[in-house]
């Protein structure tokens, strides 16, 4: 088991952690009815932090940041050493998570995407994980929150009696939500990105090969190009230039602090 601690990757706190030390985390404050937000971030993640100082500050606020994309593992181990043989990959973590959930009882809640990929995503689970309890799901809204929602979205949760809740709402959306959420719950929320899409069967997982040598973006581009051609286009060559600057000690990549975890964004995505 790995877990180092957070490092700092363009001023973007990122856990230096494996898969067996994430998943620990997230089953015992399941089991210890306690809030943790966790998200997975690839390079398109910890970009979004680095270009919105607000958005950097509730990101160095979640309990765990995990290195989704191999950039950013190959970032942890070039600034700081970190010796990560793998990365933490978001559907591959939601997996490992909910076998876990599975076999201890712990039921899941499902928040975001659409009523379609929740309809095949379900089942698909649930012959994964004969044994997991799906507590409830609810599909995005696609708009901002209502005064006074994001009690009412928390009180379903807690009614459902669910112990962990899966969020699929896209970066950084994902992110915002399980920020607000976190102090509303007494759970873990995972932002875990395309992992429903993945898991409905509705995208195709890159290749083996292309995800251990970084290239997973160049697969996403080819299937969605008009959607993702400036994250990775744009956003890749940044990432380098700017971790090419922090390695060299020519750019100031200090962290900004946490942002408050008792404090609620005024608008965010539901």
């Amino acid at each position: 088991m790995i877990a180092k601690g957070k490092r700092n990757v363009l001023g973007v706190l990122v856990d230096a952690v494996d898969y067996e030390a994430a998943t620990a985390q997230v089953i015992a404050a399941a089991h210890e009815r306690r809030p943790l937000a966790l998200t997975a971030l690839a390079v398109h993640g910890v970009m979004t932090g680095v270009l919105d100082r607000a958005h950097n500050a509730r990101l160095n606020s979640f309990d765990l940041v995990t290195p989704d994309g191999q950039p950013v593992r190959w970032a942890l181990n070039l600034l700081h050493g970190a010796g990560l043989p793998d990365r933490v990959y978001g559907p591959t973590l939601t997996l490992k998570v909910l076998e876990r959930c599975a076999a201890e009882g712990l039921p899941v809640y499902l928040y975001g995407s659409t009523e379609d990929t929740l309809s095949r995503l379900v089942p698909a689970l649930e012959r994964s994980f004969p044994g997991l309890k799906i507590a409830g799901v609810e599909a995005s809204k696609f708009r901002q929150v209502e005064p006074g929602e994001d009690v009412r979205i928390a009180d379903r949760i807690r009614a459902s009696g669910a112990r962990l809740v899966l969020v699929g709402l896209g970066c950084p959306r994902q992110e915002v939500f399980a920020y607000a959420m976190r102090p509303l719950l007494d759970m873990p929320l995972m932002a875990v990105g395309a992992a429903f899409d993945y898991h409905a069967g509705l995208l195709r997982q890159p290749p083996p090969w292309m995800q251990r040598v970084g290239l997973e973006w160049l697969w996403r581009l080819g299937l969605e190009p008009k959607r993702l051609w400036r994250r990775y286009v744009v956003l890749n060559p940044a990432y380098l230039a700017r971790l090419g600057a922090q390695k060299a000690k020519l750019w100031d990549a200090t962290p900004p602090a946490p942002a408050p975890q008792d404090e609620r964004p005024p608008t965010f995505s539901v």
